[in-house]
């Protein structure tokens, strides 16, 4: 119930009357006020008050200690002080804050009714006005309600606001708040005193087109009430015959969503409306129709839905296509959503390119691969005029790499390739991955041996199979691949699998294949190839293998790589090695000075003095009488070696 000050105004009440301290600030305020308004005083006095007491504040709390008494003339009539107060701060105070202290320090209630009273009050004055509408509209436009609007539309109606007018009216349409006939009378009489045609003319048209829709409103309204009643039958029918009014195709559009509940009464309607009203349903009438049948037990009743479209050449929304492809892919129905997508591609409003990828991902991660349905796929793709680019292929390969079936990569490629799809390289070497990854391995190097895309899906195989362990295999296909590609460029491959057979501790198997493809095959091994088979080679103890390695790296132009073998001769080699190292390093006889004393350095490091003397002794005399040499044993004697080591 409304509060009684909203509905009447308050007239007085005795000073006498007992008041609260927070009740005496405000009446303070508002009687201050009054003085300088005599007549709204005037008008809170009752005839037969000898005195003006506090008048009804909007958030007074007046208990049982004030006495309340009414007049019988409209609350419109008068202006209530506190609204005065509205009038005085919207018409002094500029910004935010401002007006918001303000209220706060008179402690002023806004909800709808207040807003639609300070309106009221404000009429007259459409610039306070404004100022006022504008300010609820920024702090709490919950409170501005369709009379709100209706009341500052019929202030700003003038030559003077007209285009605050118009603003307004798109905010409030956009609200869903139409003119009221209040409003347009108002307007359109002060329309046509100022001249004002063309927004008469404007007016007219909009309140026109209101009125249109609220009737249609109320007839779906009442259409929907009788489907609803019951089911579906000669008594409904005969309800909705007895309307006697014209279906169009804007009320089934009304009527339909608003049926969601009961899909078969309003699959029973649409068809009655066809056969009984002579109405011929348009595409939008079918889309309404089927997004309602998007639904499990009315999934027979969508797909006649939507062959009846086809039949009649009618397109479906993107919209319809988008909820029912998301449903049918939330429920796995693969099937269901590439037949709604061929239907989609065959007509002018065509998905979005991206949705063939995510059929085909669908396709491949469901538990077993359908591949006519992916064929199916690619070729309403294809039909559409789209190309296949190798992006679709990486998405679909990253779901065979989710769903474990890395396998099928193979027979991907070949179904993509049928539909336009051209592979490099690039792509034959992931194929390649993916099937040894996935452990078919003999199906990858079938693949590799079909295809003639150059040298990188043989990398890929030979680190596929090494990947998989499988380096004999690796190394027999390696073969292959220096037989029919040119031996200058697989060293990239040579390395992967020398890396393989190294980590299988079998380095010495890869120093044999080495030498025998170098020698044989004119193979050109990477200079890190040779550090790494080296390495592992003294590692093992295979200084022999190692030395013989220093030979093939002279000939193919690389710097010896000495430091492992010094280490090696250091720890464990005897002056035998020694030498045989120092021959085997250079084409001359003997190495530089400079190789010499590195040896004798660590050997007399690690403290084997017999073995640095014994080794002396077997170097030719310039080694034995050079200077830097006799220095370096006088200064290595056995106490500095000691030292040295400690």
């Amino acid at each position: 119930m409304r509060n009684p000050w909203k509905l009447l105004l308050v007239r007085s009440f005795s000073r006498s009357t007992v008041r609260s301290p927070g009740i005496d600030s405000l009446y303070n305020q508002v009687t201050k006020l009054g003085s300088q308004n005599a007549r709204f005083s005037h008008s809170f006095c009752p005839r037969n008050s000898q005195n003006i007491g506090f008048p009804f504040s909007l958030n007074a709390k007046m208990g049982n200690h004030i006495n309340r008494y009414f007049s019988s003339e409209l609350v419109l009539e008068q202006k209530d002080p506190d609204h005065v107060l509205f009038h005085d701060i919207f018409s002094k105070t500029s910004s935010f804050d401002d007006v918001k202290n303000a209220f706060e320090s008179l402690n002023l209630p806004l909800d709808h009714e207040t807003v639609l009273l300070v309106l009221r009050n404000l009429d007259g004055s459409p610039k306070v006005a404004q100022r006022f509408f504008d300010w609820v509209l920024e702090t709490d436009d919950g409170k501005l309600s369709s009379k709100s609007y209706n009341l500052m539309l019929g202030f700003l109606g003038g030559k003077d606001h007209v285009k605050e007018f118009w603003d307004l009216f798109v905010v409030m349409k956009k609200k869903g708040y139409g003119i009221s006939k209040y409003t347009h009378n108002k307007v359109s009489e002060s329309f046509s005193e100022e001249g004002m045609v063309s927004d008469l003319d404007r007016l007219k048209e909009v309140f026109t087109l209101r009125s249109m829709e609220d009737s249609t409103e109320r007839l779906c309204s009442m259409v929907c009430k009788i489907i609803r009643e019951g089911e579906w039958g000669e008594e409904i029918q005969k309800k909705l015959e007895d309307l006697d009014v014209v279906l169009s195709s804007n009320l089934i559009l009304m009527v339909l969503p608003r049926l969601d509940v009961c899909p078969m009464k309003a699959l029973m309607f649409f068809r009655w409306v066809e056969e009984n009203r002579s109405l011929k349903h348009d595409a939008k009438t079918y889309n309404a129709m089927a997004r309602l049948l998007v639904r499990e037990d009315c999934i027979g009743e969508f797909w006649a839905a939507v062959n009846e479209m086809m039949n009649a050449r009618l397109e479906m929304e993107m919209s319809t296509y988008i909820m029912a492809s998301g449903w049918f892919y939330k429920r796995k129905m693969v099937k269901e959503a590439v037949d709604l997508y061929e239907f989609m591609m065959e007509g002018s409003d065509k998905p979005p390119v991206q949705d063939c990828l995510f059929l085909l991902r669908k396709i491949v991660s469901c538990k077993e691969t359908d591949m006519d349905l992916f064929s199916r796929v690619i070729s309403i793709f294809a039909a559409g005029g789209n190309i296949l680019t190798k992006s679709t292929f990486d998405g679909v390969l990253k779901s065979l790499t989710g769903a474990g079936k890395l396998g099928e990569c193979d027979g991907i490629l070949k179904a993509m390739e049928k539909g336009g799809f051209v592979a490099n390289s690039s792509v034959h070497s992931q194929v390649v991955l993916g099937l040894c990854k996935a452990e078919s391995l003999d199906e990858a190097c079938k693949f590799v041996d079909g295809c003639n895309s150059g040298i990188k899906p043989w990398e890929s195989l030979i680190q596929g199979l090494c990947g998989a362990t499988a380096v004999d295999m690796a190394s027999s296909w390696f073969q292959k691949m220096v037989d029919r590609e040119s031996a200058a460029k697989v060293g990239c491959a040579f390395e992967v699998l020398v890396k393989r057979f190294c980590h299988q501790d079998r380095p010495q198997d890869a120093c044999k294949i080495l030498s025998e493809m170098v020698d044989g095959k004119q193979l050109q091994p990477w200079h890190t190839t040779y550090k790494i088979l080296i390495e592992k080679l003294l590692g093992e103890g295979f200084l022999k293998e190692a030395l013989s390695l220093l030979g093939l790296m002279k000939k193919d132009g690389f710097p010896p790589f000495i430091d492992p073998f010094i280490v090696y001769i250091s720890k464990s080699g005897s002056e035998d090695d020694a030498m045989s190292f120092l021959k085997a390093m250079t084409v001359k006889r003997f190495p530089s000075t400079t190789v010499f004393l590195r040896i004798f350095e660590a050997i007399l490091r690690a403290g084997r003095h017999n073995v640095a003397h014994n080794l002396l002794s077997k170097c030719p005399g310039y080694i034995r009488g050079h200077a830097d040499v006799l220095n370096l044993f006088c200064s290595m004697k056995p106490k500095e070696a000691a030292a040295a080591v400690a």
